[in-house]
């Protein structure tokens, strides 16, 4: 077969056309992206369903040459930054996307680049103080921007050893800082919003802060943080129980451990300072020195410093007593830690009280806790016993403590307890840790969620984000979407149970709050 000149330069010819043609295109498609000045250079971000999505906007520099210490500012640029796909999440050990020391990176959501300012909602992602990302596809923040006239900011921050082992007394004076630097990576990110979110539409005088799991713990520790007053103006946590912080005592314990699995003697701290970052994400995986199960847990520390007291250990910090606040838990919490192994619903009776014990945070007697759960609710399975009392005596009084502080002050707070459950999974998880998310961002639909599309997951995303979108505005849930839901006080204890219909109850779970009330509760390896 042969090919005549003539056709060959016709090919030549058209491919030239349409690389032309996408080339027009692209310039096209680049002159309408929306362009947003911040204080260290212009960003090119894009637009999804009518809302300007900016990704993988730099609110501070690497952190390798400076690892644990207090990050840097960027360095300004000059032309436009694309900001069109999301920056590297910190090192980690559940590896789900690009990580990176240079991770400090956040992300906004806005309807329009207009002067206008809206309300700010920057949420702060869940996974412990170890793991996660603000490019979790439920926080993307198109559909809550769209439905509240809203800006929505997610963020990356240093976790696990990167921003939370606590070297003070094993380093020099710069690292007096390394046990927190993590949380001052956030209020850097707050203080970006401040200096920056006019120029996306947001106002920088009303910031709420928002976050699930131990994203709603780092908010709730920031409440203590001197360095970070003025930057929230209303506080949100999704099953954040966050009471105490870890001591330094125990702290150092866990630092000088740590660097033991590395081979390193206390003595050694520059050279960890220096050890390739996934070498340190592997030592991760070694059992924790404290707690004697699971992996070694680094979180924030009350150093003395920046931050000089516990989050609600003796009270509830008066210094943001003025800050409204949502304190929110799932009905059946540890059904996502716990509901993965099938031999949990299989428990029998005379297992339970063995099976029951280690996952218990307050200290009573298991067989005394059973006993009691088969006279309140005679019938409840072993298992429906041990996802309940565990769900009680572990991951429910963190929330309760933070409300009753907070009215002991009078402190304005609205409590909330999801009761509404996942429909997946043959109501095996039912509302369990983390369930609120995909409701609150109105996310159905996201990898991720396990609420369903249905009527009824329809009308609790609608008043989850409706109610979150009316205290980000006013700083009061309240709205047209819920029924009147009152502040939390003593010895009420209203809350607003949330369902396809909701209701306010006062004291729910009494009986259970009662049984465990006895024992005092501190988070593990405090």
């Amino acid at each position: 077969m042969t090919t005549d000149r003539r056709t060959v330069l016709a090919g030549v010819a058209a491919a030239s056309l349409a690389g032309l043609t996408q080339a027009k295109a692209a310039a096209a498609k680049t002159s309408k992206a929306p362009i947003a000045t911040t204080v260290y250079g212009k960003v090119r971000g894009a637009e999804v369903d009518g809302i300007k999505v900016f990704k993988g906007v730099r609110y501070g520099a690497d952190t390798a040459p400076r690892r644990f210490q207090p990050a840097l500012p960027p360095k300004p640029w000059t032309g436009v930054a694309d900001a069109l796909a999301y920056g590297p999440a910190s090192p980690q050990t559940k590896i789900q996307e690009a990580t990176s020391e240079d991770c400090l990176f956040l992300n906004v959501w806005t309807p329009a680049l207009d002067g206008k300012k809206r309300p700010v909602m920057v949420y702060v992602h869940g996974g412990a103080h170890a793991n996660g990302s603000g490019s979790d596809p439920l926080y993307d923040g198109v559909r809550l921007a769209k439905r509240g006239d809203v800006v929505v900011v997610t963020v990356n921050h240093r976790l696990n050893v990167f921003g939370y082992c606590y070297l003070a007394a094993l380093g020099g004076p710069d690292l007096a800082d390394s046990g927190n630097v993590g949380n001052m990576d956030l209020v850097m990110a707050l203080a970006w919003v401040r200096d920056n979110i006019a120029a996306f539409g947001g106002d920088p005088g009303n910031v709420m802060a928002f976050g699930q799991s131990g994203g709603g713990g780092k908010v709730v520790t920031l409440m203590a943080m001197p360095s970070a007053r003025g930057l929230m103006h209303k506080v949100a946590t999704m099953s954040g129980q966050h009471v105490t912080a870890m001591g330094p005592i125990h702290a150092t314990i866990r630092a000088k451990a740590y660097m033991a699995k590395l081979g390193l003697r206390p003595d050694q701290v520059d050279v960890l300072r220096t050890l390739p970052a996934d070498q340190l994400v592997a030592a991760l995986k070694m059992p924790d020195p404290l707690e004697r199960k699971g992996s070694i847990i680094f979180w924030s520390v009350m150093d003395h410093g920046v931050l000089p007291r516990h989050p609600f250990y003796p009270d509830a910090p008066r210094e943001s007593a003025h800050i409204p606040m949502i304190i929110g838990n799932t009905h059946d919490e540890t059904r996502a830690f716990l509901g993965g192994d099938p031999k949990n619903f299989t428990i029998t009776w005379e297992e339970l009280p063995e099976r029951l014990a280690p996952e218990l945070v307050l200290d009573l007697e298991p067989r005394y806790i059973i006993a009691r759960y088969r006279e309140l609710y005679p019938n409840y399975t072993p298992s429906e016993v041990f996802f309940a009392a565990t769900t009680a005596g572990r991951s429910w009084p963190g929330h309760l403590i933070q409300a009753e502080q907070r009215a002991r002050i009078g402190a304005p707070a609205w409590m909330y307890q999801l009761d509404f459950g996942s429909p997946i999974d043959g109501n095996k998880l039912r509302a369990f840790h983390s369930f609120d998310i995909a409701l609150v961002f109105d996310n159905l639909d996201k990898s991720g969620s396990k609420t369903g599309t249905g009527p009824a997951a329809r009308k609790v995303a609608d008043q989850m984000s409706e109610a979150f979108i009316a205290f980000a505005r006013t700083g009061d849930p309240n709205c047209a979407a819920i029924p009147a839901w009152g502040k939390y006080t003593l010895p009420q204890r209203s809350t607003l149970a949330i369902n396809e219909i909701s209701a306010m109850v006062d004291d729910p779970r009494k009986e259970e709050r009662e049984l465990f009330a006895v024992a005092p509760f501190l988070k593990e390896g405090t």
